[in-house]
């Protein structure tokens, strides 16, 4: 009888303790791979979303926390879904029904938005942290069911909602029926690369000032900021940066970058500070440009590999650099002062190697397009073997960073690398890619490339809501297509980008004009000639394709002056990668229940 009361008691503890502690209890042997990182979810920063990637079990654990000013809920929930949406979303749902019965519930939307409870329930150890209130629970990166999301490197839509409803079942629980305050989304990166070891260095603080955000969705507010003495003196190195968001203001800061002011050492910046697209913005701060630190929600502090650093400042290198920040107000409140910013960790002992940003991908030329009204239509770019066997060293250089970037319809990126025609890992993919959340990422293994690489950068874009072509240059509403590589020793190359072959372009307006009677002009731009073609049918459409997958290209090989390397770039054939790599085969979680883990 005691023993059985014991035996009882001891099981009455510890399932307290799994309920209270499960998120941050983890048994870790040697060789545990264990990262984490935390993003809001809401404008209001009063739902906080942390998550531990254990990268051995191959398992993500969730602990969403509430403030004491977010509202009371009867039903919660938060999952995954491919752009954001609530329908068709993957969640785990906890619940109340009318009786007080609690429930934790594996489910998914259908294309309504409407809840369907999964046959298999893999919201693995779900619960309620009855001390402080929070939900927790634990998710597989692939549970190899098809109601459920896999979890990949690159962008995640984390979408939630709440409701204060009288339930009697889940069972077709609308989401997207609940007020706009009580359901969102946030973009973040869940595979959190693991940490590296706190780098030392002097602090450089570039925050805005006291700003009164307008009461609009979307603000850009930049700030230019003037290096100080100590830094224009003597080149330094940026070995860390990391974000300064000021209190209570998490959910309104969407992302930031600092850029340097990439013009003459004797140029003077005016100290502007306002709106990005104010009609009194100088002229010359356009001129800032050159990315030197990237932030998005959810991003980790960004750390230089032990052996390199980003030049900064100098006597030969101009003395501004310029923040933007991107504040994100869908509630269109009036009341938010903001003062966030960067923290850089610079150095005057610089480090053995200056590192480098490369430009791979589309040139920002409109001599490419994308057709109106497709769902899917992919631009591909160039790194010729023969570019980067001009331009890098006899030791290669070593990638650690990458940061794609298209404009406003691209929906995935990804680049492909290969040595000799055999394909290598990819350098970077990314195929739930949104222009609103683009970081400087820290890639989980650096990645070596040598003279006579190939490197393949796609990007792929939706036009559906679009008529005409959408043609390549620097507006926002124009396209790009772009991955900006972070490496060391940094070298004379520059930019490796293609376009189509003059040549090949003009046989196309040609055809064009003559055989399909588009008001095509020999003597007009690219852009005005794409614009002429329409409507944009599928045969015009996948004629298109063809010119750029099977049309000779055009190079740019360029030096950091801007000045190509010798040779002729024009004409030149597409490599192929004659050995692709083998498609990653599933790996399903084991019968072997989470719980057996802690």
């Amino acid at each position: 009888m005691c023993s059985t009361m014991s035996l009882k008691c001891i099981i009455f503890i510890l399932s307290l303790c799994v309920s209270s502690h499960l998120s941050y209890k983890i048994r870790r042997s040697k060789g545990d791979q264990i990262a984490e990182s935390q993003s809001v979810l809401d404008p209001g920063g009063d739902i906080l979303l942390k998550w531990r990637v254990d990268y051995t079990l191959r398992k993500i654990q969730f602990r969403v926390e509430f403030s004491d000013k977010a509202p009371e809920y009867k039903w919660f929930t938060v999952g995954f879904s491919d752009r954001g949406d609530l329908n068709n979303s993957d969640t785990c749902l906890f619940w109340t029904d009318y009786k007080g019965n609690q429930y934790y519930e594996d489910m998914h939307a259908d294309d309504k938005g409407k809840l369907i409870r999964d046959k298999k329930q893999n919201c693995d150890l779900f619960s309620l942290d009855k001390a402080t209130g929070s939900l927790v629970f634990e998710r597989d990166f692939d549970t190899c069911d098809d109601d459920d999301y896999i979890i990949e490197d690159g962008t995640v839509h984390v979408v939630w909602a709440r409701g204060n409803d009288k339930l009697f079942t889940s069972k077709n629980l609308c989401l997207p029926c609940t007020a706009s305050t009580d359901h969102g989304f946030v973009r973040v990166r869940l595979m959190t690369p693991l940490r590296k070891a706190k780098a030392k260095g002097q602090e450089l603080h570039i925050h805005a000032t006291n700003v009164k955000v307008p009461a609009d969705d979307t603000t850009y507010w930049c700030k230019v900021v003037k290096l100080p003495d100590s830094m224009t003196e003597k080149p330094h190195h940026i070995i860390e940066y990391e974000p300064a968001i000021t209190k209570g203001n998490e959910g309104l800061v969407h992302h930031m970058e600092v850029y340097y002011c990439d013009t003459d050492v004797s140029t003077e910046i005016p100290l502007f500070e306002g709106n990005c697209f104010a009609v009194d913005r100088p002229n010359i701060t356009k001129t800032c440009s050159k990315v030197k630190s990237a932030w998005a929600m959810g991003a980790l502090p960004f750390t230089y590999p032990e052996e390199a650093g980003l030049a900064l400042g100098g006597p030969n290198a101009n003395k501004y650099l310029m923040l933007e920040v991107h504040y994100n107000n869908p509630q269109m409140r009036k009341d938010w002062v903001d003062s966030s910013g960067f923290k850089l960790l610079v150095t005057s002992k610089l480090r053995k190697y200056d590192a480098g940003i490369m430009e791979l991908g589309l040139e920002y030329t409109d001599k490419m397009a994308i057709p109106g009204q497709q769902k899917s239509f992919a631009l591909t770019a160039y790194c010729i073997p023969q570019c980067t066997g001009v331009g890098l060293p006899s030791d290669g250089i070593v990638v650690f960073g990458s940061q794609l970037h298209t404009h406003l319809t691209g929906v995935a990126v990804w680049t492909r690398h290969s040595r000799q025609g055999v394909e290598l890992p990819y350098l970077n993919k990314d195929i739930h890619y949104s222009t609103h959340f683009q970081e400087i990422r820290i890639l989980h293994k650096p990645v070596k490339i040598l003279p006579g690489d190939y490197l393949e950068t796609t990007c792929i874009y939706s036009t559906l809501n679009r008529e005409n072509a959408t043609v390549g240059g620097n507006s926002i509403q124009d396209e790009m297509c772009v991955n900006y590589i972070h490496y060391y020793p940094a070298t004379e190359l520059e930019v490796c980008k293609s376009a189509v072959s003059n040549l090949a372009l003009e046989n196309y307006f040609k055809f064009e004009r003559d055989f399909d009677n588009m008001s095509i002009s020999y003597t007009a731009e690219p852009r005005a000639n794409y614009l002429a073609i329409k409507p944009w049918t599928h045969l015009r459409a996948a004629a298109l394709d063809t010119l750029y997958t099977e049309s000779p290209i055009s190079m740019q090989c360029n030096k950091s002056d801007g000045t190509r390397f010798q040779g002729d770039w024009e004409g030149l054939s597409i490599p192929k990668i004659k050995l692709p790599l083998p498609r990653e085969p599933r790996m399903c979680p084991s019968k072997t229940k989470a719980n057996d883990y802690y």
